[in-house]
C-alpha cells in the first residue's frame, strides 16, 4: 500500500496515511462550518477545495466542557479546536478495493461529550479484519440538542443524518459498499441511532443497526425547552437563538456545564431527541414498537452493571439508603413487587446496588427486550439479537458496567484510553470473540447466535467465558409487566 493514499470524494480530493497495514483518512469535513451563518441551522454542503485536502490528522471536535471529575480520569475526551467539527474519518483495508462492508459509529456521552478522536474508537482492528469503519463528530450540547422555537430541533441528529448521506454517496471511493452499512453506536450514539431509525429522513441509508446500552427515546416541545431556559438563566439572556448565537463560546459551555449533569436518576437537566414532527414526527420508541425500522437487522444489549459508571466513581452507590431508595422507586413509579424481586435476587446487596440494578433494567434492560418481543412477533421483521456484557472490570469497583464494552468491540484493549475504565490486563480472548461477532453481524446480519424468539436467547459476554443464554434473570423481567 503506497503510505499516502488517495481518494477523490465529491467535494475534493484527500490525502491519509498507510498506518499498521490499513489506510486511515481523518477529519474530512461532511458538512460546513456549524458557526457564522450556519450557526443553529441545518447542517450544509461543505464548500469543495482544490488540489489534495491533508487528511492524516484528526479534525476539530465539537465545542464541549470536559467530564467533571472523577469521570475525566475514566472516560478520555480529547478536545481539538477549530470550527470545521463536522467532520468524519475512514479506516479502509484497502481503498482501492470494492464492495467491502462498512460501519458507522457514532460516539456516546450523554449527548454533550465525546468526540471521534477518543483513542478506543481506533478503526484499526476493523479494518485490518475486512471492514470499511466510518466515525464521526456531530453537533453537542445546546449546539446540538438545545430547542429554540426560531431554529430546527434536533440539530446534532441532523448532523448524523447528512454523515450518513455523504457514506452513501462517497463510502465506494474507500472500498466500501453503500448497500452494506451498519450503523452501530453507544449510549447517547444509541439512543441516536434509534432516533435514526425511527426517522423518516433515514431511508436507504443503512442495512443493519447495533444499539449497545441505549434505548429509544425522545421527549415532546412542551418539555424540551426546560434545559436551553436553565442555560439562558446562568447566562442571563432570553432563551432565542439569537442571544445563544451572541454568547461567548466559552462561557456558554461553563453556563451548559452548570446547569446539566448528574445520574440518569438524578433531576439534573440534560439534552434530548425531540418529537419535532420531521426529524422525528413521533417518539421513537412508539415509532419503533409499530414496526418503523423492522427492515433492518438488529443487534442490541447492555452490560450486567451498567448503573456503575454512574453510582460508583463519586460514591453515590454508599450513599443511598432505605429512604432514597423508596424515594427514587415512588419517583420512577417502580413496581413494589419489582423491587422485592431484586433485593430477593442480590442478598447482601447495599440499597444503592439494588437502585442501581432496578434503574439499570428500567431504561435500558426493560425496553430494549419489549422491543425485541415486538419485533419478533412480526413475521416479516429483519433479525434481532440481544446480548449482555457480562465481564466485571477490576478498576475501582466498577463491575460489568456502562461503556465498559467498546474496548473489546474495537478491539483496542491495549490503548492507555481503554485501559482507564478496563484495566491493564483485560481479556484478549473475549475482545476477539466480541470484535469478530460484531464484523459477522455486519458482514451476514447474522452474528453468530439465534434470533430473538419465545426462548429469549441472549449472548453473554464473560465473565468467564462467552455463551447464549436463555431467558436471563426472567424473575426481574416479569416484575415490570403490570
Amino acid at each position: 500500500m503506497h503510505p499516502d493514499p488517495e481518494v477523490s470524494t465529491e467535494h475534493g480530493r484527500v490525502r491519509g496515511r498507510a498506518e499498521h497495514g490499513v489506510a486511515v483518512f481523518r477529519g474530512i469535513p461532511y458538512a460546513a462550518p456549524p458557526f457564522g451563518p450556519h450557526r443553529f441551522c441545518a447542517p450544509a454542503p461543505p464548500p469543495a477545495w482544490d488540489g489534495v485536502r491533508d487528511a492524516t490528522a484528526f479534525g476539530p471536535t465539537a465545542p464541549k466542557p470536559p467530564y467533571p471529575a472523577p469521570l475525566d480520569t475514566l472516560l478520555p475526551d480529547p478536545a481539538v479546536p477549530g470550527d470545521d467539527c463536522l467532520n468524519l474519518n475512514v479506516w479502509t483495508p484497502d481503498p482501492g478495493g470494492a464492495g467491502l462492508p462498512v460501519m458507522v459509529w457514532i460516539h456516546g456521552g450523554s449527548l454533550r461529550h465525546g468526540s471521534s478522536a477518543v483513542p478506543t474508537y481506533d478503526g484499526t482492528a476493523f479494518a485490518r479484519d475486512g471492514v470499511v469503519l466510518v466515525s464521526l463528530n456531530y453537533r453537542l450540547g445546546i449546539e446540538g440538542f438545545g430547542w429554540f422555537p426560531d431554529a430546527p430541533a434536533n440539530l446534532g441528529l441532523r448532523d448524523q443524518l447528512a454523515a450518513l448521506e455523504w457514506v452513501r454517496r462517497n463510502i465506494a471511493a474507500f472500498g466500501g459498499d453503500p448497500d452494506q452499512v451498519t450503523v452501530f453506536g453507544e449510549s447517547a450514539g444509541a439512543i441516536s441511532l434509534a432516533g435514526l431509525l425511527a426517522s423518516p429522513l433515514s431511508a436507504g441509508l443503512m442495512r443493519r443497526a447495533v444499539l449497545q446500552s441505549g434505548a429509544p427515546t425522545a421527549v415532546p416541545l412542551d418539555r424540551a425547552d426546560r434545559t436551553t431556559r436553565r442555560i439562558a438563566a446562568r447566562l442571563g439572556v432570553p432563551a432565542t437563538v439569537a442571544a445563544f448565537a451572541a454568547a461567548d463560546r466559552d462561557r456558554l459551555l461553563r453556563a451548559q456545564a452548570e446547569a446539566t449533569g448528574g445520574s440518569p436518576l438524578s433531576d439534573g437537566a440534560g439534552f434530548d431527541l425531540v418529537v419535532d414532527g420531521e426529524v422525528l414526527p413521533e417518539d421513537p420508541a412508539t415509532a419503533l414498537m409499530a414496526g418503523k425500522g423492522a427492515d433492518i437487522d438488529l443487534l442490541m444489549g447492555t452490560t450486567t452493571d451498567e448503573y456503575r459508571l454512574w453510582f460508583v466513581p463519586d460514591g453515590t452507590v454508599d450513599r443511598i439508603g432505605p429512604l432514597t431508595q423508596r424515594l427514587a422507586l415512588a419517583r420512577f413509579r417502580v413496581p413494589r413487587r419489582a423491587a422485592a424481586v431484586y433485593r430477593k435476587g442480590r442478598p447482601g446487596a447495599t440499597p444503592g446496588e439494588v437502585l442501581g440494578a432496578l434503574a439499570t433494567d428500567l431504561l435500558l434492560r426493560v425496553p430494549l427486550g419489549r422491543l425485541a418481543d415486538a419485533r419478533a412477533a412480526r413475521a416479516e421483521s429483519a433479525g434481532t439479537y440481544q446480548y449482555e456484557f457480562a465481564w466485571p472490570s477490576p478498576v475501582g469497583g466498577l463491575g460489568a458496567c456502562h461503556a465498559l464494552e467498546i474496548g473489546f468491540v474495537f478491539d483496542t484493549l491495549r490503548d492507555p484510553a481503554t485501559a482507564a475504565l478496563a484495566g491493564p490486563d483485560a481479556p484478549q480472548s473475549l475482545a476477539d470473540t466480541m470484535h469478530a461477532d460484531w464484523i459477522r453481524f455486519a458482514t451476514t446480519g447474522a452474528p453468530g447466535w439465534p434470533t430473538w424468539n419465545q426462548d429469549r436467547p441472549v449472548m453473554t459476554y464473560g465473565p468467564e467465558t462467552s455463551a447464549v443464554v436463555r431467558a436471563p434473570r426472567d424473575a426481574e423481567r416479569r416484575a415490570w409487566e403490570r
